[in-house]
Order: structure tokens, then C-alpha cells, then sequence
């Protein structure tokens, strides 16, 4: 960066607002121009400092970080990073701020960990470049195909994402229908929060949303997403496909990896897979979805306009492992179209 990322820091907490900024002061090309122990305290800052990014408590006195979340994208659209505990009720805060439009989420640090807040520098120097987005209402759900209309055919959908995740997969997913395709999803989060966010998907589609288990077979209408931190999610067996829960060290910094998840779909699918990388920093996904590609599957990328952002997308269009770029509100039809099955059911 050719500037430092100017970062405000809003907690409740004295001493955790001091160990953000240490983590965030480590990094020479991020500075934390202020500090703010409350909403009201925050919303003068912000008028007084004008940061690139903040770092948002979610839970404060006066005004919780979500209702304030909200404000800031209605009324002065910003990045933000939400600061919560790794708990259940952190996690659903969490997903919720995601919804509202924050750029990413960090855990609070627990006892033992040897780097706090782990890659909270990089977030905020990727959510600095980021591009502002204007605040909206999420658009009503449209209803999905009906079943009637959709002909499934024997193809296996696998979907790569990390940050700006949580609203591409939603925007993607409600478009399935009830008997789409068997989908696999790996989605670079928090151990405590796939879990949450995969019963907040299963409300908001037509299918069902399940975390994956080890083992659990790949079916019509149902959707697998990869539970978070200890183990990676691949998928195995030619003749009863299913999915595997391993034990493997983290692969491009990430565990679950998408490498990981397209590699093994790849030797297990060849043409009979899609898929698909979204929106997420680094360039995890991008060799696993050039290898699907070469195997025969088709492949789709986000686009850089609808990305929040582009970084796991441009590393696999680079490499050619993308088949068609397309903006995130393509992304689901186009899927249903590749997975649809032939007038004579052969697909």
C-alpha cells in the first residue's frame, strides 16, 4: 500500500482496545489514528478523524455494535470490522453484522493464543482498499424455481469464499431450488460460526443447509457446508459419493482450504462438477478450481465490480482456471443452467 490504512478502534474495553492496537500497530502499513470506548464516542471520531476502516465491538454499552453497524452503513458507508467473542451468540451477531454489510468479522482472543485478533492487519489493509459500498435494505428473497421447473442431473457443485462471503453465498444460494444439485461449500470462518451460519442459510433457502459431517452422503436438495478450524472438507467415493472430514496442517494459511475441497472434487467429479470461486482475500481456491477446470468441470469466478474482494477470484482468472466471470447476481442461475439435467435426463 502506498499509504498506511488509518484505522479507528471502538470497544468498550480499555485494555482490548490496547491490544488491537498493538496487533495493529505492529504492521507498518496500518496506523490507528483514534480510539473510542462507546457509539457516541465513535460517531464524533469518525466525523473528527474520517478513517479508512473501523474495528467494531459488538457488544457496548448505549448503542450495541450492530445497531451501530447499521447507522454507519446508512449514513457514512465505511469498512468495518466487527470484533466479537467466539461463542454462539457471538457468531449469530456476527453473521447478522455480515448481512448489514461489514466488511469482515475477528474473534476475541482467548486465553493462550499466541497471536491474537490472528489476521487482523491484513483485513484491514484489504477492507482499505476495498471499495465503499453504498448502504441497502437486503432485497427481498425471490422465490426459488419451483421444483417443477428444474430437472437436476448428476453434476456435483463446489463453491469456494471467504471474506464478503457470508452475503455472496446467500445472494447465490437462495436462487437453488429445492432439488438442486449436491453443493459443497468451504467458507474461510470461524470454528463457532459455520455452524450458525449454516442453520441461517437452511432458513433462508430452499434446500437444506446442513454443517458437513464426515461421511454424510452427497444428496439432492441438500447443501454441505465445511464446519470450521480443525479439519478440511473434501469429498470421496465414486460410487457413493460423500463427504470427508480430514486431518491435514492448513493449506494456503487456511483450514478448512479450497484447494483442498476442489482438489478432491476434481479427481472425484472430473466434467461431472462445477465450480465456483467468490469473492476472498488471498488465492486460496485458485490451483484447486485450475485443476477442476482441467479435469473437465466447469468453472465460474465473481467478478471484480461485485466482489468485496477480488483477490481469491483475479488469482484463479489469472491462472485460467476461471470459464466465465460473472457478476454475483448471475452466479446462481448460471449454475442451475450448467447442473440442469438434459430433455432426456442423461446429464
Amino acid at each position: 500500500m502506498s499509504t498506511a490504512a488509518r484505522v479507528l478502534v471502538v470497544d468498550d474495553s480499555a485494555t482490548m482496545r490496547g491490544l488491537i492496537t498493538a496487533v495493529l500497530s505492529a504492521d507498518p502499513e496500518v496506523s490507528v489514528i483514534g480510539q473510542a470506548g462507546d457509539a457516541l464516542e465513535a460517531r464524533e471520531a469518525i466525523k473528527k478523524l474520517n478513517p479508512d476502516v473501523v474495528t467494531l465491538d459488538i457488544e457496548m454499552p448505549n448503542m450495541n455494535g450492530l445497531d451501530f453497524l447499521e447507522k454507519i452503513m446508512r449514513l457514512r458507508p465505511m469498512p468495518v470490522i466487527m470484533v466479537s467473542t467466539l461463542t454462539h451468540r457471538g457468531a449469530d451477531a456476527s453473521l447478522a453484522a455480515l448481512e448489514i454489510g461489514a466488511f469482515d468479522c475477528v474473534g476475541k482472543p482467548l486465553p493462550g493464543d499466541a497471536r491474537p485478533f490472528g489476521d487482523l492487519a491484513e483485513k484491514v489493509k484489504a477492507a482499505a482498499r476495498s471499495q465503499r459500498r453504498q448502504y441497502t435494505q437486503p432485497a427481498p428473497a425471490t422465490p426459488p424455481p419451483a421444483v417443477a421447473d428444474f430437472r437436476v442431473g448428476r453434476k456435483i457443485v463446489a463453491i469456494g469464499s471467504s471474506t464478503g462471503g457470508v452475503e455472496a453465498l446467500i445472494a447465490v444460494l437462495q436462487k437453488f431450488p429445492a432439488n438442486c444439485p449436491p453443493t459443497v461449500i468451504t467458507q474461510h470462518m470461524p470454528p463457532t460460526f459455520t455452524k450458525s451460519f449454516a442453520e441461517r442459510l437452511n432458513r433462508l433457502c430452499a434446500p437444506v443447509v446442513q454443517e458437513a459431517t464426515d461421511g454424510a452422503r452427497l444428496e439432492i436438495g441438500k447443501i454441505y457446508l465445511a464446519p470450521g478450524g480443525e479439519r478440511h472438507l473434501q469429498v470421496a467415493n465414486a460410487h457413493a459419493p460423500c463427504c470427508r472430514l480430514i486431518e491435514r496442517d492448513p493449506v494456503n494459511g487456511h483450514r478448512p482450504s479450497v484447494d483442498v475441497l476442489f482438489d478432491s472434487v476434481a479427481e472425484l467429479a472430473g466434467r461431472n462438477a462445477v465450480g465456483v470461486i467468490l469473492t476472498g482475500m488471498g488465492r486460496d481456491g485458485a490451483a484447486g478450481l485450475l485443476k477442476m477446470r482441467h479435469s473437465g468441470a466447469r468453472t465460474l469466478g465473481q467478478n471484480e465490480k461485485t466482489s468485496v474482494v477480488y483477490g481469491m477470484p483475479r488469482v484463479a482468472h489469472e491462472l485460467g482456471a476461471v470459464e466465465q466471470q460473472l457478476p454475483l447476481n448471475g452466479i446462481g442461475e448460471e449454475i442451475l443452467r450448467m447442473t440442469a439435467a438434459r430433455k432426456e435426463g442423461t446429464d
